[in-house]
């Protein structure tokens, strides 16, 4: 017999028929996993004007047996540079999630929540340290890193300069090391490519 959760998933997924919305530059979509109601799979795109415009974010979303008196838990799948989110794991903050959860907020509102924190991130709800250190005291480096994160793994089509430059720089400095290891080290490192080399090799 379905659980509270799974009813409720089911029923929004009745009236809205997946949750495809696409208007403009900011769509969004959800689908079940593997017929499994309490995992989803969601897309959202990054909204304009900011460093994820034009990017396509998507999103692994499991929903508790006590949903919907908590909030189901993110983790984006696409690499993003957010200082609500890790860039580490990809997990989106659950004292964020929490906070701000009303039991009637439906999977889609939910959704468009993830979308509006994208373009104004919570600075009291830091997930990753060196991301929310960077918003909160190099605002220009943060903007061009999200920018250039969000060409790099979100199909975005904006102009960054010099940061391929630097990420080929720091991997001819130790060949071992990946294209993405490289880029979040300079991206840590606020692009400094002699401190993300001490950093590397410290």
């Amino acid at each position: 017999m379905p659980n509270r959760a799974e009813t409720r998933v089911k029923k929004e997924f009745e009236q809205f028929i997946g949750f495809e919305e696409i208007g403009g530059q900011c769509s969004i979509k959800i689908e079940v996993v593997n017929g499994q109601w309490s995992w989803l799979r969601g897309e959202i795109t990054g909204p304009a004007d900011t460093p994820y415009e034009g990017g396509n974010f998507v999103l692994d979303i499991k929903v508790p047996d006590s949903f919907p008196f908590n909030p189901p838990k993110v983790r984006f799948l696409t690499r993003v540079w957010h200082p609500n989110v890790s860039s580490e794991t990809g997990a989106f903050s659950e004292r964020l999630l929490n906070d701000s959860w009303v039991v009637a907020t439906s999977l889609r509102a939910f959704l468009l929540s993830l979308q509006v924190w994208l373009s104004a991130a919570e600075p009291d709800y830091i997930e990753d340290r060196e991301v929310g250190l960077q918003f909160k005291e190099h605002q220009d480096v943060f903007q061009l890193t999200a920018k250039h994160w969000t060409n790099a793994y979100a199909g975005g089509s904006h102009t960054v300069p010099g940061c391929d430059a630097k990420i080929q720089d720091l991997r001819e400095l130790n060949t071992s090391i990946d294209e993405h290891g490289a880029r979040l080290i300079l991206s840590k490192e606020n692009w400094d490519l002699e401190k993300a080399a001490d950093s590397m090799f410290g």
